[in-house]
């Protein structure tokens, strides 16, 4: 089977159990973003295979390929989603993001003023990831309101994703003292 389908030729693309939705899609628009994130999160994680943060990065990618699914299921397909093998996005993931801020932050962190990305090449990628996170988180918001969808869990983990990435990016570049990171 070919990579390329020539299914996408005419701007549309593919969603979950075979609809189809325009490439501008604010629904498209919010899993390019989150596809996206993840590919920032994967540039850091390279940079940091000896760190603990591997492991909680991927488990973290793991997430936003839940999220995308979630995003590219229509409504009307939402208890076939709800249904389905695929991973779903649920509350456990932003408490594990809280736990792993709540970590750093009992560490012994320290940071004054302003952080200026770019310390070094890991923690500058993973303030890249932040801010891309933040553009997700606000593209998603927007895609949400036009579904008239209240808040999902999708928000309120992006918008755990985006601190924890800026503590990873400090601890990165300033690592606590007592700082032993399972």
């Amino acid at each position: 089977m070919s990579i390329t389908t020539k299914t996408g030729d005419t701007g549309e693309t593919g969603l979950l159990f075979s609809k189809r939705a325009s490439k501008s899609d604010p629904r498209i628009v919010a899993c390019g973003d989150v596809d996206e994130l993840s590919a920032a999160i994967g540039l850091a994680k390279v940079h940091l295979k000896d760190s603990p943060f591997h492991s909680r990065l991927e488990s973290i990618q793991n997430s936003l390929i839940a999220l995308m699914g979630e995003l590219a299921t229509l409504p009307e397909d939402e208890t076939k989603y709800r249904s389905s093998a695929f991973d779903k996005l649920t509350p456990a993931e932003s408490q594990q993001l809280e736990s792993w801020i709540d970590e750093l932050e009992s560490s012994g962190l320290t940071f004054k003023g302003w952080a200026l990305p770019g310390g070094s090449v890991a923690s500058a990628h993973l303030d890249f990831a932040r801010t891309v996170c933040r553009r997700a988180e606000r593209t998603v918001v927007g895609f949400l309101k036009t579904e008239n969808n209240a808040p999902s869990n999708a928000v309120i983990y992006l918008n755990r994703l985006s601190d924890l990435l800026w503590l990873m990016a400090r601890s990165v570049d300033h690592p606590p003292s007592s700082a032993q990171l399972a």
